[in-house]
């Protein structure tokens, strides 16, 4: 039994934002586990060369080049599939700016790009979401948040604040975990199961000043930051059979950076 718990084979999953740094983790820990996964994005010509590298290592992947933040076209996306075991929220929208530069429309954007889609994704997916509780007892949501939906950003770590995260992503962030448990209560009697996975520290290799890395690893209660890898075990307990009896969770995956 123990094998089979997090197993996938006969699911079919979808992923928003699939080429991303922790989307493409995603989708190949869902694909390795057997699952049928739709990547999205909305470059289609990337979209499908990230797609053919994955059907050459032999997993089973389809391609929806869609822009996941239109609500028409999620609407019309979700509206013709016949069965979804597994979806993953997993885009978001924000612009690195000062304290002083925010508006309020780039509040609204974020709020709406992170909160609003997941909506809509989920409402528009129901019936195909169904169709699989139908077909094997059970369907799982997972939304992609972030521990600064939690937490502050701590100002000390960095050189200048436009190196930490801004003001209007956190909030919408901290509405998504929100958002996961309004869902999870309102699609548990459908046996649906709403989630929130909530990142730490990832960043991309390359990507961060001199010193950056050691500051973020040390605020953390393992010593280091996460590797894309490492949000793999975490989305697949909460996808598959392992998780059958968890819903209106957030899940943290931050080396314990948030229970200090």
């Amino acid at each position: 039994m123990a094998q089979t718990l997090f197993r996938l084979d006969g699911k079919t999953a979808f992923v928003s934002g699939s080429r991303g740094h922790l989307g493409a983790a995603m989708v190949r820990a869902l694909a390795e586990a057997g699952a049928h996964v739709i990547v999205n994005g909305r470059d289609a010509a990337a979209l499908d060369g990230f797609a053919a590298g994955l059907k050459a290592q032999g997993f089973s992947i389809e391609t929806a080049a869609f822009d996941a933040h239109d609500v028409a076209k999620i609407r019309g996306f979700f509206g013709g599939l016949k069965r979804l075991d597994v979806l993953v929220n997993n885009i978001g929208f924000m612009q690195g700016k000062s304290f002083d530069a925010l508006t309020p429309d780039d509040f609204a954007a974020t709020y709406a790009a992170t909160v609003t889609t997941a909506f809509e994704s989920v409402r528009a997916a129901l019936p195909a979401l169904r169709a699989a509780v139908a077909a094997s007892g059970d369907a799982s949501v997972i939304n992609i948040a972030s521990m600064y939906g939690q937490v502050a950003p701590d100002a000390r770590l960095y050189d200048s604040s436009a190196q930490q995260s801004p003001f209007h992503y956190g909030p919408a962030k901290a509405g998504l975990i929100q958002l996961s448990r309004h869902l999870a209560a309102e699609l548990g009697p459908s046996k649906i199961r709403v989630n929130a996975l909530v990142p730490g520290a990832f960043p991309q290799p390359g990507k961060m000043p001199a010193g950056l890395e050691e500051r973020l690893a040390g605020k953390t209660m393992l010593g280091r930051i996460g590797v894309p890898a490492e949000i793999g075990g975490p989305l697949l307990f909460l996808a598959g059979p392992a998780a059958r009896y968890v819903t209106g969770a957030s899940l943290n995956v931050d080396g314990g950076w948030t229970a200090w």
